[in-house]
């Protein structure tokens, strides 16, 4: 198992190194910051001091050798358009983006799995084709279409909640419901699919014969064996969720850490936009090392 995470991990390592580069060089693309920062106006001198304050004069691998440098002394940069440490405003967004992320894979994975067990129970039955019907629904739609019509039905309409912007809990009603639906229509299908499997096995048919309540037989002899592809499905719908979550907090004003990323990319604040990339690629490698281990917890066959 030991060696099995150290392989992981190794692996992982490299996947952000390559995702460094990658967003390194493609986030100059964007264009000159300068342009942006001061006045049209402004003199050559100005602009000059601005890209040497910033490091913007230099060749562009120069610019890079030396990010590499900062970053292997934990220093991700300063913000351009904040004036602060890059790693303080992603970890002040990211805060937002992980409350929100466990509120809402709580949520799901908690709906998910009771639905899905039970409408495999009785496969066919009237509580299995709606369940069925409405997953497909919510597994087939995509989110910033899901977020505007909620915005236009249940904000501009019927004046229920918040459009955008932080403060109580009714301003988490609408993010929250708009990122349950699709992984909850996802997982509800593996869970179901899953559970349908397990059920028609031999000792379920067994535990039957002797008398044991449904209850029992569903959730807890049945469920355990069914949730090794539901974990799979969970961890993946949560790293989805962490990427899905820059539309839906775009659009509702949502200041997590994928508002940030598109206001950074917008702005040229690259230090922020590497920053953001990397703290949220990290937490997705630390998520899935967290599904393994869960997978060998669940099935011992797996630690050998």
């Amino acid at each position: 198992m030991k060696s099995f995470l150290r392989k992981r991990a190794v692996a992982s390592a490299f996947s952000l190194i390559g995702l460094v580069i990658l967003v390194f060089f493609l986030s100059r693309l964007t264009g000159d910051p300068t342009d942006l920062y001061l006045p049209v106006d402004a003199s050559a001198e100005a602009r000059e001091n601005f890209r040497n304050i910033h490091g913007l004069n230099d060749p562009l691998l120069v610019q890079f050798g030396n990010y590499v440098w900062d970053l292997l002394h934990f220093d991700f940069g300063m913000s351009i358009r904040r004036a602060e440490p890059a790693l303080d405003a992603v970890l002040r967004g990211f805060a937002w983006t992980l409350q929100l992320a466990v509120i809402t894979m709580t949520l799901v994975t908690v709906m998910a799995i009771i639905v899905g067990s039970l409408a495999a129970y009785r496969v066919g039955g009237i509580f299995d084709r709606l369940a069925t019907f409405f997953s497909l629904i919510g597994a087939s739609a995509p989110d910033f279409w899901i977020a505007i019509v909620a915005i236009v039905v249940f904000s501009v309409g019927l004046g229920w909640v918040p459009t955008s912007g932080t403060g109580g809990w009714e301003y988490w009603i609408l993010p929250i419901a708009v990122l349950f639906i699709r992984p909850f229509g996802l997982i509800l299908q593996v869970v179901r699919g899953s559970m349908i499997s397990t059920l028609s096995s031999a000792y379920v048919k067994t535990a039957r014969a002797k008398g044991l309540k449904n209850r029992p037989i569903i959730f807890v002899h049945a469920l355990r064996n069914a949730m090794l592809p539901v974990i799979t499905v969970i961890g993946d719908q949560a790293a989805a969720l962490l990427n899905g979550a820059v539309v839906v907090e775009t659009i509702f004003g949502f200041p997590g850490v994928g508002k940030l990323m598109i206001d950074s990319i917008l702005q040229r604040d690259f230090a922020v936009i590497l920053a953001a990339i990397m703290v949220t690629a990290f937490a997705i490698f630390v998520m899935n090392l967290l599904i393994d281990i869960l997978y060998a917890v669940l099935d011992p066959r797996i630690r050998y």
